[in-house]
């Protein structure tokens, strides 16, 4: 190699992305692990990292004074010194992350949808997605947690029901109507998911599909609506939920070829386990459809200052990324000093909490995580296969059009680790503190 620059977070100092010099690592010693990276095996092209845009985020981010609302928007979506974030999320109606409930079309049988409006939405978050968009080029997904209370069998958009059987074309033209009406307001949607979660019922904004519910919407009515509107390059997500059972649901609707035509790929969540083995299987059955991470928070709190959070992050990303995922979504882009506001009090943590009482920015150890992967790791470039012989040793690599090889190496540990970095016939032993995260960029 004739240049590598490396990147490092420490949990025992203040290191934060920090740049140091490669040889400050290298050790000659022997080794205890070993990680061996082959360029010549490619896989999935990357589409990008980000995070959600919620109402909750954009009521936080309206309480901050400007230049703070400039800071926390450059530490995300700058390309230079920011995490670089292109791909973001954003909820069709109100979702638990929402100040309440609320939908755009609310009128009752309103089944040619002449009341429907994004007017709610242009009060915070929209303004809130276009300060991004004035920083870095964005996807969008979009998901919706609820239909319109009207369209439901339980009469509410909370606590799960169903979508009522005569509405389903109704909703189907709401989603195409949604994506035309968000980019007049000059936001382009990527695309769309089916429906958040559809196998949960909450007590926040809920509805719940079977699989083949899910299949049949897509097939009869959501898929026909896309192209019948021009909007057929809009890619649509399914699932849209845990890793768990997400086999068994991408077999249902991706094994009927009426509706896989209409289905871009599968997105996933990371709660109720890791379940990692899934994603693979996923896409070695479905090799021609794409694997989406649409959402991943902890949960219960905001988590002020937990180290823990940071290699959750980044177990998943390694994880997830070495099994064909193309694009990695985490939750809130912000939340307050509680991990709200949230209507139903789900308080969760993000990168990035504002203290609303001290009128402080926290940035918090996800952040710095994410960054390892997201400020290098850019669309474009390819992942490439990288083994660690140790469990507490987690390794990703990536490679871009000029043949530079990108690692990130995690130790999860409380041990130091001595290392040996094998790339082709480069070889090096390098000392990996515990309880850090280093990225390394390789150049030929």
């Amino acid at each position: 190699m004739k240049k590598i620059v490396t990147y490092i977070t420490s949990k025992e100092s203040k290191e934060r992305i920090k740049k140091i010099s490669f040889s400050d690592l290298e050790i000659n010693t022997p080794n205890e692990v070993k990680i061996e990276i082959s360029a010549d095996i490619k896989k999935q092209t990357i589409l990008g990292f980000g995070g959600a845009f919620t109402e909750a985020s954009s009521s936080v981010y309206d309480k901050m004074k400007e230049p703070q609302k400039n800071e926390v928007m450059q530490s995300y979506f700058n390309n230079r010194n920011g995490n670089n974030y292109t791909f973001c999320r954003t909820h069709i109606n109100s979702c638990d992350f929402s100040l309440g409930n609320y939908a755009y079309a609310e009128t009752p049988n309103d089944i040619n949808l002449k009341d429907f409006s994004i007017d709610h939405d242009k009060k915070s978050l929209i303004p809130f997605i276009k300060h991004a968009q004035n920083i870095n080029q964005l996807k969008i997904l979009a998901s919706p947690w609820s239909p319109p209370a009207w369209m439901k069998t339980n009469g509410e958009m909370n606590n799960g029901g169903k979508l009522i059987e005569k509405y389903r074309q109704v909703w189907a033209e709401y989603y195409c109507i949604y994506i035309k009406e968000y980019e007049k307001a000059g936001i382009p949607i990527w695309g769309i998911s089916i429906q958040n979660e559809p196998e949960a019922k909450q007590t926040w904004d809920s509805c719940l599909y079977t699989a083949e519910e899910e299949r049949d919407f897509i097939k009869y009515f959501l898929g026909p609506s896309l192209h019948k509107n021009n909007l057929k390059n809009k890619k649509v997500v399914i699932w849209d939920h845990n890793r768990d059972i997400m086999v068994e649901r991408a077999e249902t609707v991706l094994n009927d070829k009426d509706a896989a035509k209409y289905v871009w790929g599968t997105g996933f969540h990371w709660y109720m386990g890791d379940h990692f083995d899934n994603v693979q299987i996923v896409h070695d059955k479905f090799p021609d459809k794409h694997l989406i991470f649409t959402e991943g928070t902890q949960e219960g709190g905001p988590h002020i200052g937990s180290w823990d959070l940071g290699e959750r992050y980044a177990t998943s990303i390694i994880n997830d990324l070495n099994r064909w995922t193309v694009a990695w979504l985490d939750w809130n882009l912000i939340l307050d000093e509680r991990g709200g506001p949230n209507h139903v009090g789900n308080y969760c943590s993000a990168p990035v909490l504002y203290d609303t009482n001290q009128m402080e920015i926290l940035y918090q150890s996800s952040y710095y995580y994410i960054g390892h992967f997201s400020r290098f790791i850019i669309p474009g470039d390819q992942i490439i296969e990288s083994k660690s012989t140790s469990k507490d040793i987690l390794t990703l690599s990536a490679i871009n059009s000029e043949n530079q090889i990108k690692t990130v190496i995690m130790n999860v540990s409380e041990d130091d680790k001595k290392v040996q970095l094998i790339i082709d016939d480069f070889k090096k032993t390098i000392l990996i503190t515990s309880r850090s995260i280093i990225t390394l960029l390789a150049s030929k």
